[in-house]
């Protein structure tokens, strides 16, 4: 199994559309649950890290807001 590394304010592109229509979302939180918000919508969701990492296409970007 490939493990994704992403950290707090990273960009995932999703393999998966949110029924909003769009693949991006933004990571607020990270553990074994990880809390992301959808870039589309502004839908606010905790994930099993297990699930997430299923679902993940791509690591866009990070935003710099956290050091």
């Amino acid at each position: 199994m490939n493990v994704i590394k992403f950290d707090v304010g990273d960009i995932l592109q999703m393999k998966k559309e949110h029924p909003c229509r769009s693949r991006e979302m933004k990571v607020l939180r990270t553990g074994s649950d990880v809390r992301v918000v959808c870039l589309g919508c502004g839908r606010d969701m905790t994930v099993p890290r297990i699930k997430l990492e299923k679902n993940i296409k791509n690591v866009i970007a990070h935003d710099g807001e956290n050091p």
